[in-house]
């Protein structure tokens, strides 16, 4: 793919891609290589967890650069898809690397896809020759590393075998142990493409964002995850879950499991559209 959009028209300050490195445990990487951009991704789905929260607190999503780093580096919190990959392709171009946002539609059931613009994830190029890679740090429990976009066969990941097949009109799909995941659009697009997808998943009754609460993320040997009251933890395949009795147990969840601080407990709120 050789079209280029532009890149960040604001790139983060040394401070500030010092403060991100530092929000996600990882030093500044001599060079923007595979290797590098292997480390940060896992890193990143270790400290930053997935959580659609700012939905039912009432909160504004606003798809610019500078304010998805400042929800995840100032306000140490996650986000959902647009957030997260939109705020970690402003760190991998402070950081020289070449991303491109690419826009999917996820498999749902029964095979159906999702609304145009449904998922962001991001094309990044490296220095040492290697790739192109899908990077995604906003797909849930997904890929815990960069994915080479090259290539048709079994790709091992610490989190299953993921495989890209040909599909319809240039796509690509992504299939992890044979399931399909999502279809992926190789034409290159830009953050403010996403909003249409934003606004539905924030609002829509159809949206299954806008009907549950859900922070999760990667713990190096399994997950955590909170959805509404229930604490889920899944150590090497075992899963156990705990429904937390008050409001205090929630809270102190969010905090000591997502280092998220919240005033009150969220609740699921009713769409804007319904």
């Amino acid at each position: 793919m050789n079209e280029e959009l532009p890149q960040s028209a604001h790139p983060l300050t040394p401070a500030r891609t010092d403060a991100y490195l530092e929000r996600i445990g990882a030093a500044r990487p001599a060079r923007d290589d595979a290797a590098a951009l292997r480390e940060l991704q896992l890193r990143h789905l270790r400290t930053v967890p997935f959580e659609n929260l700012s939905i039912h607190l009432g909160e504004d999503i606003v798809l610019e650069e500078e304010k998805l780093v400042d929800k995840v580096v100032t306000k140490r919190r996650g986000g959902f898809c647009y957030e997260l990959n939109g705020a970690f392709a402003a760190l991998l171009r402070s950081l020289g690397f070449r991303v491109t946002p690419l826009q999917a539609r996820v498999f749902g059931d029964g095979g159906r896809l999702g609304v145009p613009y449904d998922h962001i994830a991001l094309r990044v190029e490296t220095s040492d020759g290697t790739g192109p890679w899908l990077v995604d740090v906003g797909f849930g429990d997904h890929a815990l590393h960069p994915l080479d976009l090259g290539s048709r066969t079994e790709q091992e990941d610490p989190c299953g075998r993921f495989r890209f097949r040909e599909a319809p009109q240039g796509d690509l799909d992504l299939l992890r142990d044979g399931s399909e995941q999502f279809r992926l659009d190789p034409r290159p697009r830009v953050l403010e493409d996403f909003r249409a997808g934003s606004w539905y998943h924030r609002t829509s009754p159809d949206s299954h964002f806008t009907r549950s609460l859900v922070c999760s993320r990667n713990t190096g040997d399994g997950r955590v995850t909170l959805r509404s009251r229930t604490l889920i933890t899944t150590v090497r395949g075992e899963r156990h879950g705990t429904e937390l009795s008050g409001d205090a147990e929630v809270l102190a969840a969010y905090r000591d499991h997502f280092g998220i601080s919240l005033t009150h407990t969220p609740s699921v709120r009713a769409p804007l559209t319904a």
